[in-house]
């Protein structure tokens, strides 16, 4: 199931008056979005990456479920020069969004963050992932969108990244950060492949959106209030608007 459907299928009866109510009532009672209910930051990773001296920029590839809401909490994170909705974990031939839907490439729908890692650190994003980008304890779904193309996972593009993710992931789990072990899945990374332009700035462009306000917007509020030296007002986007 993907999250375009999720909106426009009557089987999972989220549109029309039931929508509403639910709209209604998740505003009366500040519910979190789905999937993400954390109250106060997780504790840093205590192996992180050095900050770097250079002005060589580093690429972090993360799955959290729609990609919509992981792409958008990433744009406004200082120090991150890029986010880009697409694909990873499955062939070229078959990264396309009708493919990947059916759950049965290989691919998860992912974001590839490009950061400078003189303002924010490989453990840095990873802090952001893991509390308010997703719930990482979510096998094979994401709150309402359920398959392995919504899977939590990490693909690292080297050993440095690897070492962190994993030395992070015992760290959360022996502390007990969250209620349930993470569930999220580490991967090589064999190549990233954009999504279709429509995909990019989604939450920018459908802020009004059922699924937008009830899954997302409450992400970002979570970032800006939870991380607000790293929270950037204005979002870096795929595609900047013509003068």
């Amino acid at each position: 199931m993907s999250c375009v459907k999720l909106l426009s299928s009557p089987a999972r009866g989220l549109i029309g008056p039931t929508l509403l109510l639910l709209l209604l009532f998740g505003a009366t009672y500040n519910l979190p979005a789905r999937g993400v209910e954390i109250s106060s930051t997780i504790p840093a990773p205590t192996f992180d990456a050095p900050a770097s001296s250079n002005d060589n920029l580093s690429t972090a590839v993360l799955a959290g479920g729609c990609f919509w809401g992981v792409q958008a909490v990433f744009q406004h994170v200082k120090g991150v020069e890029s986010a880009i909705s697409g694909y990873a974990g499955g062939d070229k031939a078959m990264a396309h969004y009708s493919n990947v839907s059916s759950g049965r490439t290989g691919h998860a729908e992912s974001v590839e963050v490009i950061f400078d890692p003189r303002i924010v650190t490989y453990g840095q994003i990873l802090q952001i992932y893991f509390s308010v980008a997703h719930d990482p304890t979510q096998l094979d779904r994401q709150g309402p969108d359920v398959g392995p193309q919504y899977r939590s996972a990490i693909f690292y593009t080297d050993e440095t990244q690897r070492v962190i993710a994993e030395r992070y992931i015992a760290q959360l789990d022996q502390t007990h950060a969250f209620r349930q072990r993470i569930a999220t899945r580490l991967e090589p990374l064999q190549a990233f492949y954009p999504a279709e332009s429509y995909h990019q700035d989604y939450l920018l462009l459908h802020p009004n959106s059922p699924y937008i306000i009830i899954n997302d917007l409450p992400k970002l509020e979570n970032l800006r209030r939870l991380y607000a030296t790293m929270y950037r007002a204005e979002p870096k986007l795929v595609q900047q608007p013509s003068n």
